[in-house]
């Protein structure tokens, strides 16, 4: 089978504007959480989120921000960064590339739903002819992708996976699937999300979702803490590129590391709450493992979905049990979602970086803001920054989606060449 490697790194999440910058933030426990300043903020039930570290409009030029919609904009910067780190050139050819064999695999879970709500506000207030000929592309999902894929000139194929807070890693399980299958000797893949607006922000804290601890928002995303009350909204996005072993070897890339497997699977039992037992979960990180070919034995750190919801962190840490049996008591389980917050169709991307700079570093960055443990958990939580040990790794990345999504990845520290 095709050894798939990662070869470059993007970033601009609630954590920094670069990859560097994030993995870095990790490392040092910093929330990303925050008051929002814009005048709606103050009526919601929920008046904080993790916002992007930056501007993304001011990475462009006024008129392509114009025409973007934030989270394209988000993915064009992350995009370029994965790009430019794996040693090429962004926007313009490479003559060392195939362009028939370049791909994008870029998912978003909503899309832009900033474009579609500003629009229809203009329509109401200003007129039908005020309406920007550009709303269509801006807001359609796949418009981070069909971007990134006219500056990398991609022309093997532009996919742009839905599966709600599952869709970035569905999105790099096709990147994946497509240098196996001999369809693309090099993907840009990954997620983004921007939806820190009034509409989405009080929608999920109807359903109770969100945590409402408005007056702590640092503090609010604690996944496994007996008093977790929902989930932060974030946003960003993660790029990464993708080719296979050969073809990296070839150009004299530096390689990250090995992206070994993904396992998919389906709950089939509620629109939004996990299966209690976690059969569903459980089952994509087997076929993970199986398609890796990797014991549970070999994997020593999960980077888990842990979104901070009293239902899902202990359906998770059952689910990470069934599928490693008595392996997980040697496995160190973190959620990053504790600092970045949960960036919905941009999750998977972030965590899939953030496991693979684990192995990458030999550093599991904590959970913050654990003060009292759930008890009785089958799995050890990192409440503190970790170390792993010398020697070959392997991790698992998890995202879950409503629906029934069920997305984990498998990556190794095999091929590094940092």
């Amino acid at each position: 089978m095709t050894t798939v490697v990662i070869t470059g790194f993007g970033a601009y999440t609630p954590l920094g504007e670069t990859a560097p910058a994030t993995w870095q933030a990790m490392l040092d426990g910093v929330s990303g959480a925050h008051t929002l300043t814009q005048p709606w903020a103050a009526e919601l039930p929920v008046t904080f989120a993790a916002s992007a570290a930056g501007d993304p409009a001011s990475h462009l030029d006024r008129v392509q921000a114009r025409r973007l919609d934030r989270s394209t904009q988000m993915a064009l910067i992350s995009g370029k960064e994965a790009w430019e780190d794996a040693g090429l050139v962004f926007g313009e050819k490479n003559d060392s590339l195939d362009e028939d064999r370049i791909a994008v695999s870029v998912a978003s879970g909503i899309g832009g739903l900033n474009s579609l709500l500003d629009q229809w506000d203009i329509q109401k207030e200003k007129g039908l002819r005020r309406v920007s000929p550009f709303t269509i592309p801006m807001l359609i999902s796949n418009a981070p992708a069909a971007n990134l894929g006219l500056k990398v000139n991609a022309r093997a194929g532009i996919h742009t996976p839905v599966s709600a807070c599952a869709s970035s890693n569905e999105a790099i399980s096709l990147a994946i699937d497509m240098i196996r299958l001999g369809r693309a000797d090099i993907v840009l893949a990954g997620g983004t999300e921007a939806v820190i607006h009034p509409l989405p922000i009080n929608a999920f804290a109807q359903m109770q979702a969100l945590s409402r601890r408005n007056d702590s928002p640092e503090t609010a995303s604690r996944p496994w803490d007996t008093d977790r009350n929902g989930f932060v909204m974030g946003e960003g996005s993660v790029c990464m590129v993708l080719e296979s072993l050969e073809h990296a070897q070839a150009r004299g890339a530096k390689i990250y590391g090995t992206l070994a497997g993904a396992g998919i699977s389906a709950d089939n039992h509620d629109i939004v709450e996990p299966d209690p037992d976690g059969r569903g979960q459980a089952s994509a990180m087997v076929r993970a493992l199986k398609e890796a070919d990797v014991l549970p034995a070999d994997i020593r750190h999960v980077n888990a979905h842990g979104t901070s919801t009293p239902k899902g962190d202990v359906t998770e840490a059952g689910s990470i049990r069934t599928a490693l049996g008595t392996a997980a008591d040697d496995v160190i389980v973190t959620s990053t979602k504790s600092m970045t917050g949960h960036l919905l169709g941009g999750a998977g991307a972030i965590e899939t970086f953030a496991t693979v700079m684990a192995l990458n570093t030999r550093q599991i960055p904590a959970t913050i803001n654990i003060e009292n443990l759930e008890p009785g958990l089958p799995v050890e939580i990192a409440t503190t920054l970790r170390e792993l040990p010398e020697g070959d790794l392997a991790a698992l990345n998890n995202s879950f989606g409503f629906g029934g999504h069920n997305v984990a990845i498998v990556a190794t520290n095999q091929n590094q060449s940092r």
